[in-house]
């Protein structure tokens, strides 16, 4: 296997590519460096959504890996109160 993560248990279909029963469409621009991009057949697809460009038609993505969340508050944050969140999942 090369280093491109595959869609495993996908299958070529005349609507497109079908993953558990699901058509799914390719990734769109704004996915280019997501870990849930994955490859069939030389084209790229989300591994979370099967539409990716409607994920992206509100603003970003909630399943991207590879964009900053920005708190919309804009409060300062107390360091250890947020490492007990981030610890707790």
């Amino acid at each position: 296997m090369s280093d491109e993560r595959m869609l495993e248990g996908a299958v070529k279909t005349a609507e497109g590519v079908e993953l558990n029963g699901m058509v799914m469409a390719p990734v769109v621009e704004q996915c280019d460096g997501c870990d849930r991009v994955r490859s069939f057949e030389g084209e790229k697809f989300c591994s979370s959504y099967p539409f990716p460009a409607k994920k992206w038609a509100q603003g970003n993505c909630n399943f991207a890996t590879h964009v900053a969340r920005v708190t919309a508050s804009g409060k300062k944050v107390n360091p250890l109160k947020a490492s007990k969140r981030a610890a707790r999942g």
